[in-house]
């Protein structure tokens, strides 16, 4: 937990009693919690207001419902559960042995997953979700088939929710490019899934995209707008989406306002926090049938190599995600 915002200095391990379940809640015994940079900015107090005195980050984790509070099916008891937002409002994330969620941000694991995929989904996956369901002509859910004939491209395709992208467009029936800036990341794109990757630091990378897709791409999952829009453009059909989740590099977007008038381009920002819970209720279900489908594996074999921490080294996680680590970085809780 931290007490004060900053670097991952300021977090700290202590011991405190076990949460109690409000009416509608759930608590939930942690085995492993998910860390993304969205957690490392709430810990820096990067655009993000502390409203609480102590709180415990990580907004994802998976686990095992041990309480239930008033008003809620006590037959959840023993459920495994993957957790998303656990953070958001509140101060008990998953970086804990025990977190208390609402009872709907306890999604049930299907058997067959293990709780590193639980922990990996939560923000990178509904975010994915979220990405590939704003187009104007496309489905507000996915599903088997409800991308096909849809050109996909998630730019970043080597990162968390780049991964969970290609993962769910390719589940949806999208061909999926990746891009990637180098041979390593290549390799781990492809292994998610991505039919073509493109190393967009080598040759004509908007030919290469054009020759795949010569009608050009339906929906781009972008992390990087101000260095990738250029490139966008050059790829994009006309009444094509950007779904933008991120701008690492924080490099200015610089708008050309008649292209993109002129190509009916769409752009979709997207935050989880203030999606709305429509938008999250049917990514939940989609990245539910995802998971029950194995859609969504994680590990290097599967595009996601996974950055192991316990529970007393969770500024080291938090440095690792600051540093830009490759794969998913996840916190063991004994």
């Amino acid at each position: 937990m931290y007490r004060e915002t900053g670097g991952p200095e300021v977090l700290r391990l202590v011991d405190r009693d076990p949460l109690v379940p409000g009416p509608g809640e759930v608590r939930v015994r942690i085995a492993v919690s998910g860390v993304n940079p969205t957690d490392g900015q709430a810990r820096a107090g990067d655009g993000h207001a502390k409203t609480f005195p102590d709180v415990t980050p990580h907004h994802d984790g998976a686990g095992v419902i041990d309480a239930a509070g008033e008003g809620v099916d006590r037959s959840r008891i023993g459920e495994r559960v993957w957790v998303f937002l656990a953070a958001a409002g509140r101060p008990t994330g998953t970086a804990a042995e025990f977190t208390v969620v609402p009872a709907d941000q306890a999604v049930p694991l299907p058997g067959a997953a293990g709780f590193d995929v639980g922990a990996a989904l939560g923000v990178p996956a509904l975010t994915a979700h979220r990405a590939l369901t704003v187009a104007e002509d496309g489905p507000g859910r996915l599903r088997p088939g409800a991308l096909e004939g849809k050109v996909v491209l998630a730019a970043g395709g080597a990162g968390a929710v780049g991964h969970a992208v290609i993962q769910l467009a390719r589940w949806a029936g999208a061909t999926v490019i990746g891009t990637v800036s180098n041979a390593a990341k290549s390799v781990l794109a492809t292994a998610a899934g991505a039919h073509h990757v493109v190393n967009y630091r080598e040759g004509d990378p908007a030919a290469a995209i054009r020759e795949i897709a010569p009608g050009g791409v339906d929906v781009v999952a972008e992390v990087a707008l101000g260095a990738n829009l250029a490139l966008d453009f050059a790829v994009l059909r006309s009444r094509g989406t950007i779904s933008v989740y991120a701008n690492q590099g924080d490099r200015p977007v610089e708008l050309d306002v008649r292209q993109h008038l002129v190509r009916n381009t769409r752009f979709q920002f997207i935050v989880l926090h203030t999606a709305g819970p429509r938008a999250r209720s049917a990514a939940v279900e989609a990245v539910s049938d995802a998971v029950a489908d194995g859609a969504l594996p994680v590990g290097e074999a599967h595009g996601l190599p996974l950055l192991r921490f316990p529970l007393e080294r969770t500024a080291d996680a938090h440095r690792a995600v600051d540093g830009g680590a490759v794969g998913k970085v996840v916190v063991d809780v004994p």
